[in-house]
């Protein structure tokens, strides 16, 4: 049984996607405004998986007989200092994200709620995953830090990243 306690957090999980969006959608502007195209880029796919994340709660909830309920999405920080500061700031991001992960696991072992534990794995395993992607790209912008040829061959790099917008209305792909 899919109980009230775990609705409400599977939709706090869901906002914090959302939001998770919205601060990688930021950081996109950021990069594209300093011609950074394919830092920019590759946050724009970031931006995609994330609301693709939102979709897949989104589902599960309707699924489960809850009801889905949007809660207000903070305002992202629009200004950074350096590509080095946004991947390090994404990089905490996502360390929260990993932390409220956990809880909602821990929440569904409490309840007894396996349906919920099953589904909650994948975003266990994607959270290293994330966790492993920005943490290898702040270990690149360490090295190439005071070196705009360094910055330039990253951000030719990230340009690479497919950008699949069928992600955010096909979360099950």
């Amino acid at each position: 049984m899919f109980t009230k306690e775990l609705e409400r957090a599977f939709n706090e999980q869901m906002k914090w996607e959302i939001y998770s969006a919205y601060l990688y959608l930021s950081m996109a502007a950021y990069f594209e405004s300093k011609s950074l195209d394919g830092f920019a880029k590759w946050f724009k796919a970031q931006t995609a998986e994330e609301l693709m994340h939102a979709g897949k709660f989104y589902k599960f909830i309707m699924e489960r007989g809850g009801k889905v309920v949007l809660e207000e999405i903070p305002k992202p920080p629009s200004e950074f200092k350096s590509p080095l500061d946004i991947f390090e700031f994404a990089l905490n991001h996502e360390k929260e994200v990993t932390k409220k992960i956990n809880n909602l696991v821990e929440l569904a072992k409490k309840e007894n709620d396996y349906a919920s534990q099953i589904f909650l794995q994948w975003f266990v395993s994607e959270q290293v995953e994330e966790e492993a992607s920005f943490g290898s790209i702040v270990e690149k912008l360490k090295m190439a830090e005071g070196s705009l040829q360094g910055i330039l061959f990253i951000d030719k790099e990230l340009a690479q990243r497919p950008l699949d917008l069928n992600q955010i209305f096909m979360p099950n792909k």
